[in-house]
């Protein structure tokens, strides 16, 4: 191994020097009962006392949470900081839902709707999903999902978005929202709403304990995240295998029908679109490769837009976001580990993406994206998705340049990573992507094969 690739190691296994001190003095003080305790009923108590409410909904099930929560505390070896933040983002998720319930029930014409037409963006980690959602989202008639929403998707202060309110507003989207069309509150965001602020006061969090992440994947509070957070609310989701070592789990939820995690995102969804109305929703995470199926069922007229990126670099790119990610978890980072998780997981979810676009009609339903085209030539790769809706306009061209423009590539600093830096070789991405592989020249030819390969 280089002496380039050792140094680029090691850093995996570097925190701030004051994130180290605080969890030794913490860990320190365990004889005196300071661990934190994740189990399901103090999670569920801690929610009712923060929101004041106790109905889950009908559809709450409690394995998927006890089943992560046995395998975080038996396998996961979090750290004292790792046990805070993990309680407290669950204690969240579940004020999550108690505050959907209640605007569920005071406002039933919220689940009456019909979702909005989709596009789904379900590329590999690190081919280009981020980039492409942020574009798509300077279209004033797209509704995504900013971060500071899909932190906290229902609103903190209950009484700011009420039909009673009487009044019209217009919408962060330009839009205005009308009875039969969203709430009749104040503009949105409401001046009061604390959402925004929590989301700053988190990017500023992990600024702080994992300096180097932003050069992987740059967060922002304004702009669009991933909706794999509406999943997390019903515990059914690949974020805790993203996030820890957390096995037991993650075998369970491959084997495991996750369609109460749709059914309920997609009532998240209605909530978002009646509150803040547009015309198509953009969303995206890898999460959904491994199940088109259930977001064709759930979220109904949906386009997958899919971006493909060389598989040598888009796989260690996003190992090395896992092994960031675990850091701010636990001291225990096996960068191997990692590796073989996400190598073989990789493998699965390009497999179950390939059947469901495979089968009958279904490819018409998507459009494919090349991550060397998208960095380089952007509008070009807009031209493709809108040939479905009417073409480009110049105005919309003038949006996508401005954007460019104001978030330019790298603009966090340039992200250095190898399969050398997790024992890997070429082959043993190979060995478990060779259907996609594949198929990229069976459909594609040389020319754009050479592009993703």
């Amino acid at each position: 191994m280089s002496e380039t690739i050792q140094l680029i190691s090691n850093n995996f296994r570097e925190s701030p020097a004051w994130f180290r001190a605080l969890n030794s003095a913490w860990k320190g003080t365990y004889p005196m009962g300071t661990e934190i305790k994740l189990t399901r009923d103090d999670l569920i108590k801690r929610a009712f006392k923060a929101t004041g409410l106790n109905d889950l909904g009908k559809d709450f099930a409690d394995e998927p949470l006890e089943r992560l929560l046995y395998s975080i505390n038996h396998e996961a070896s979090l750290h004292p900081i790792g046990r805070f933040i993990t309680r407290e983002r669950f204690v969240g998720l579940l004020n999550i839902r108690l505050r959907a319930e209640y605007f569920f029930k005071k406002h039933p014409q919220i689940l009456e709707q019909e979702l909005y037409p989709s596009w789904i963006i379900i590329g590999l980690q690190r081919t280009g999903t981020t980039k492409l959602q942020r574009l798509l989202a300077a279209d004033p008639d797209h509704r995504v999902i900013p971060s500071w929403e899909v932190i906290n998707p229902i609103p903190m202060n209950l009484d700011l978005y009420d039909l009673s309110q009487g009044q019209k507003g217009t919408g962060s989207q330009g839009h205005k929202v009308t009875e039969s069309q969203g709430h009749r509150g104040t503009s949105y965001p409401h001046p009061r709403d604390k959402r925004i602020a929590v989301a700053n006061t988190s990017v500023t969090a992990l600024k702080l304990m994992s300096p180097g992440f932003f050069a992987i994947h740059p967060i922002d509070a304004l702009q669009p995240e991933e909706d794999i957070l509406m999943l997390d609310v019903s515990f059914l989701s690949t974020t805790p295998e993203a996030m820890m070592n957390v096995p037991s789990y993650a075998d369970w939820l491959e084997n495991t029908d996750q369609s109460a995690a749709y059914a309920y995102a997609a009532k998240l969804l209605k909530f978002l679109q009646w509150i803040n109305p547009a015309k198509r929703w953009v969303l995206k995470t890898p999460h959904h490769l491994e199940f088109p199926d259930l977001i064709e069922k759930h979220f109904g007229d949906v386009h997958f837009l899919w971006p493909h990126r060389r598989i040598y670099e888009s796989v260690p790119s996003f190992l090395s976001m896992v092994t960031y990610n675990q850091m701010i978890f636990s001291n225990a980072v096996d960068v191997e580990r990692i590796a073989r998780h996400w190598v073989r997981k990789t493998g699965y979810m390009l497999d179950k993406a390939l059947d469901y676009r495979l089968k009958e009609n279904n490819s018409k339903r998507f459009t494919d994206i090349y991550y060397k085209d998208l960095v380089t030539d952007s509008i070009t790769e807009m031209e493709k998705i809108y040939r479905q809706n009417g073409g480009l306009t110049d105005d919309l061209i003038a949006k996508f340049n401005k954007h460019e423009e104001e978030h330019p590539h790298r603009k966090h600093g340039v992200h250095q990573y190898s399969l050398a830096d997790f024992g890997l070789t070429e082959s043993d991405i190979d060995d478990k992507t060779q259907n996609y592989q594949q198929f990229i020249n069976d459909h594609y030819g040389r020319e754009q094969a050479q592009k993703v390969q």
